[in-house]
C-alpha cells in the first residue's frame, strides 16, 4: 500500500460572522439553507491580526437526510496590506443523526464540527503561492452566535 509524503502547515485562522440561515426548505436534493457572511477576522498562527473576512459571500448548504450538511462556500479575505484572496470550498458539517429532522423543525445544534477543503486564488504577487496550494479547514460553527471559526492548513 502506498504512503505518500506530505506536510500540513498551519498558515492562518479565521472567524466569520453569519446571518441567521435563510431556509429554502425541502428541495429534490434534501434541504437547502443559505448562510451569508457579514464579516470576520483573520490571524496568523502567532495570534497577530493579518486581515479581515469581507462582508460578501456565504454558504449555500445542502442538508442531507443523514444529518450532514454539504458546504458550498465562497468568501473573500482582505489582507492587512490590501490583497484580496478569494476562497471556494466544499466540505461537511456534522449536524448530528437527527440534524435533518431538527432543521425541518427549526432547530439547529448549538455547535457543530466542520471539515472542508478550500482553494484560494489571488492576483497579488505577494500571495501568489496560494494559487497552487490545497488547503484544509478544521473548524466549528456556533449557530446561535452566528459564527464559524477555522484553523487553515496548507497541504504540501
Amino acid at each position: 500500500m502506498a504512503q505518500f509524503d506530505y506536510k500540513m502547515e498551519h498558515v492562518f485562522s479565521y472567524n466569520a460572522t453569519l446571518t441567521q440561515p435563510e431556509i429554502i426548505g425541502t428541495v429534490p436534493d434534501d434541504i437547502r439553507a443559505n448562510f451569508y457572511v457579514t464579516g470576520g477576522e483573520v490571524w496568523a498562527p502567532d495570534g497577530a491580526k493579518i486581515g479581515k473576512v469581507r462582508a460578501v459571500g456565504g454558504d449555500w448548504m445542502t442538508i442531507r437526510r443523514d444529518g450532514k450538511g454539504v458546504l458550498d462556500v465562497r468568501a473573500t479575505v482582505e489582507t492587512h496590506d490590501g490583497a484580496l484572496l478569494y476562497a471556494v470550498y466544499n466540505g461537511l458539517v456534522d449536524l448530528g443523526p437527527d440534524g435533518y429532522e431538527n432543521l425541518l423543525a427549526g432547530r439547529l445544534p448549538e455547535r457543530a464540527p466542520i471539515r472542508a477543503a478550500p482553494r484560494i486564488a489571488t492576483s497579488s504577487a505577494a500571495y501568489a503561492w496560494v494559487n497552487g496550494c490545497q488547503f484544509i479547514n478544521i473548524g466549528e460553527v456556533q449557530f446561535r452566535k452566528g459564527i464559524v471559526t477555522y484553523d487553515v492548513y496548507a497541504l504540501r
